[in-house]
């Protein structure tokens, strides 16, 4: 049950996506952090958590530099 669970959320968060560029380089970076951290599952558990959190981190560096 929480494996259906966090796939729908993850699926929800991903066709919120503005682009796809963000979710990809979003998942990218996550995927490598957690890949130091904390070995294979770090990283799949960062990619998912780059991918989800990566539109919102753009909104915020955009507004900041303007």
């Amino acid at each position: 049950m929480k494996i259906a669970f966090a796939c729908a959320i993850l699926t929800l968060g991903l066709t919120a996506c503005t682009t796809l560029e963000q979710r990809v380089s979003g998942a990218a970076v996550g995927a490598g952090t957690g890949a130091v951290v904390a070995g294979p599952v770090g990283a799949v558990v960062g990619g998912a958590a780059g991918a989800v959190s990566a539109p919102a981190v753009v909104r915020t560096t955009r507004r900041a530099t303007r």
